[in-house]
């Protein structure tokens, strides 16, 4: 991964974690997982990631990828969505781990994508 590539992906994922951060913690007391609605913002994510490595995906493959990701961290997110009923503390738990989570998928695909365009011969 060049340097601009690394900048571009560092402000796509934190942009993507800030917004995994204020869902998690705005949504924290409501009957249902965030998980709703953080797929759709780890989705954008890839895709923005995508267009970093020159990597084209369409909106159902990265949907899938992201969704293959939240179910692997069903189980956080189940503790995260039980601590959320807890006022306060709840919130900041389930936004910190939100943006945990969103950082660290980020990263992983960014890491993937970063070493299938080196593949290419691209880097």
């Amino acid at each position: 991964m060049n340097k601009t590539q690394q900048k571009k992906a560092h402000f796509i994922i934190h942009s993507a974690s800030a917004a995994a951060a204020a869902v998690g913690a705005g949504m924290a007391q409501l009957p249902f997982p965030d998980a709703t609605v953080l797929l759709p913002i780890q989705t954008a994510m890839v895709i923005a990631l995508g267009k970093v490595f020159h990597i084209k995906l369409e909106e159902g493959t990265a949907k899938a990828l992201a969704t293959q990701f939240l179910a692997q961290k069903a189980g956080q997110l189940t503790a995260r969505f039980l601590v959320g009923k807890l006022p306060v503390a709840g919130n900041v738990i389930n936004g910190s781990t939100a943006a945990a989570i969103t950082e660290s998928y980020g990263w992983i695909i960014a890491k993937e994508f970063s070493e299938d365009y080196a593949k290419k011969g691209k880097a």
